[in-house]
């Protein structure tokens, strides 16, 4: 007979359990969270499992692969799927959602969630320790500008090349503000110091990459959001039409109908990688707002923009660029709704996001 397992993963322990296709309990153990722990405890069942199913979570990258390898049909499920299939239950331990994701894995309710290539998450982890780097920068930043408010210092006026000096002109008279601020100031310099190597090797990456130099051809759309738009879709043949590209970034409006008296359109649903989802709406803020020359896009927007809103028209400019880019992937071609770029305008574009930086640093 057909067997299920589910797996409950955990930092340190694994909760497997193992029913058979009638909803039988026939084995319930605990591991170490490890692949070879795993597939170990497996052996019994080996011939009969099916489908073993875990949860997508941070050890989901490293234990897929290391179970495929070990042989075992491993499914990674989406987190969202296995909540509410399991939200009925009255008590929540490892041992109960295991048995949940047996369950799941019986009866075929779930929906598989995509496992990234290691070289992917290597380039994710670019871009997410970059990110990092800038919000702490920004935090220490506007944490020494309140520091000053209070001695109703404010330095809304002043540019971040300036900033340094600012500061220290200000606290100068104060023994103690001042070793207070120098400590704030040297921290805020090595965050921004590291900042800028992690954003050269982004640029590096991207002039290496042929579809992220295709990417930049998009009026609006520079080295971050390509490189963060092709690392979150690592394979482009799992969408089978470009438009559900949209809606797994979260830019389609959800909709919530019963019988025929209710029938709302809500805002966008924001589900998927938010970073996708701001990289597309800054570039289409750009195309929309920014962007000088004739484009097809652009125009569309203007009049959205006119009837609807603003913000409104870079939501659908950013569903459309996420249609466009991934139809781009699939079929290797250009974008053709401006002028045609010039190798050396995108050249100039990478030099202007990394002479940017160092002028910023300045």
């Amino acid at each position: 007979m057909d067997c299920f397992a589910g797996l409950d993963v955990s930092i340190d322990e694994t909760a497997i359990c193992v029913v058979n296709a009638a909803g039988k309990v026939m084995m319930t153990a605990s591991v170490p969270s490890d692949p070879a722990s795993i597939a170990a405890a497996l052996v019994p069942y080996r011939k009969q499992l099916r489908r073993v199913g875990h949860e997508a979570g941070a050890l989901s990258p490293w234990l897929h692969p290391g179970l495929k390898e070990m042989g075992l049909p491993v499914v990674c499920l989406e987190t969202r799927h296995v909540r509410a299939a399991m939200s009925a239950q009255r008590n929540k331990t490892d041992a109960a959602d295991a048995l949940g994701i047996a369950h799941i894995m019986r009866t075929g309710w779930f929906r598989a969630a995509h496992i990234k290539t290691e070289a992917c998450y290597r380039v994710r982890l670019v871009l997410i320790q970059r990110r990092n780097l800038k919000r702490k920068f920004l935090d220490l930043e506007n944490t020494i500008r309140h520091s000053l408010k209070a001695f109703g210092v404010r330095l809304s006026k002043v540019g971040r090349g300036r900033f340094d000096q600012a500061v220290r002109d200000t606290a100068a008279n104060d023994p103690l503000s001042s070793g207070l601020m120098d400590c704030m100031l040297r921290a805020r310099a090595a965050l921004w110091s590291e900042y800028v190597k992690l954003h050269r090797l982004v640029l590096q990456i991207v002039a290496r990459d042929e579809l992220c130099r295709r990417y930049l051809e998009i009026p609006g759309v520079g080295p971050v959001t390509a490189l963060t738009f092709t690392t979150a879709i690592d394979d482009p043949l799992r969408f089978r039409r470009s438009r559900d590209v949209a809606a797994y970034f979260g830019l389609t409006s959800k909709r919530w109908q019963s019988g025929s008296s209710i029938d709302v359109q809500g805002r966008i649903s924001k589900a998927g990688d938010p970073d996708v989802r701001h990289a597309l709406f800054e570039a289409a803020n750009c195309l929309l707002h920014r962007y000088k020359r004739p484009d097809r896009i652009k125009e569309w927007g203007q009049k959205l923009a006119a009837k609807k809103s603003s913000n409104k028209a870079c939501v659908a400019i950013a569903r459309k660029l996420a249609v466009i880019m991934h139809a781009m992937w699939k079929d290797g071609t250009c974008y053709q709704g401006a002028p045609e770029a010039r190798p050396r305008d995108l050249v100039r574009k990478l030099y202007h996001h990394e002479a940017a930086t160092v002028a910023a640093s300045k």
